[in-house]
């Protein structure tokens, strides 16, 4: 039985990516939403809250429609970076991007509303803008809420199959990722090397989970 270890690298690259780039804009979205009221924000959050509730089918059958090369979302993202996202790793990160969103937006924003308002009092009174108060005062003390969202993107973008299928099609050395790759092998009745996949997802993940475990715990004991 001959193992491939592409679609397992593959696939961490995936997260490794989607989840920093989810660490900057989650947490500008978290920031904007936790220092805001009103309509607008109200949908902002609805909108972000999206894809927790769509099944993922749905939400990849309108991002093909987005991103397809017909559409006139697909050539304006063309013509400006040049880039094809259907069928192309580029375009698993932008959807794994939008998929995951929530995991890293709700954590942290949960984390910013539960700091002391003395806080942003403090701040202000000094002068500070919102933007420095955010990056400066707020962001510093939510380390777990970072933490976990980084996480929770993480592990959500490694066991993504729908919008990623819906997008990529499963390529080769392009977009074929474990998921995909283990659904493929379950089809197959080749369930060795589905076990492979599967045991290989299972692993780092829970990985990732016990460090985040063990991190939080050692960083709640040093506050007492």
């Amino acid at each position: 039985m001959e193992l491939d270890l592409q679609p397992l690298l593959l696939t961490f690259k995936l997260a490794t990516i989607s989840s920093l780039l989810l660490l900057l804009l989650g947490t500008i979205i978290a920031c904007w939403l936790a220092n805001g009221r009103g309509k607008i924000y109200l949908t902002g959050e609805i909108l972000v809250a999206l894809p927790l509730i769509l099944p993922p089918s749905v939400l990849g059958f309108y991002l093909l429609l987005l991103f397809s090369p017909e559409s006139l979302t697909g050539q304006i993202i063309e013509s400006l970076t040049g880039l094809r996202l259907l069928f192309s790793f580029e375009g698993l990160i932008a959807a794994s991007v939008i998929a995951t969103l929530p995991f890293m937006v709700f954590p942290v924003k949960s984390g910013i509303e539960n700091l002391p308002v003395s806080l942003r009092e403090a701040s202000a009174t000094l002068g500070k803008s919102t933007f420095t108060t955010s990056l400066r005062v707020l962001l510093p003390n939510i380390k777990p809420s970072l933490l976990a969202g980084f996480v929770l993107s993480f592990a959500h973008v490694v066991g993504e199959f729908g919008v990623v299928l819906m997008i990529g099609g499963g390529i080769p050395g392009e977009t074929k990722v474990a998921s995909i790759a283990l659904y493929d092998e379950v089809e197959a009745l080749n369930y060795g090397t589905a076990h492979f996949y599967a045991l290989g997802l299972f692993t780092v993940t829970f990985l990732v989970l016990v460090f985040v475990y063990f991190y939080n715990k050692r960083s709640l004991l040093k506050g007492f």
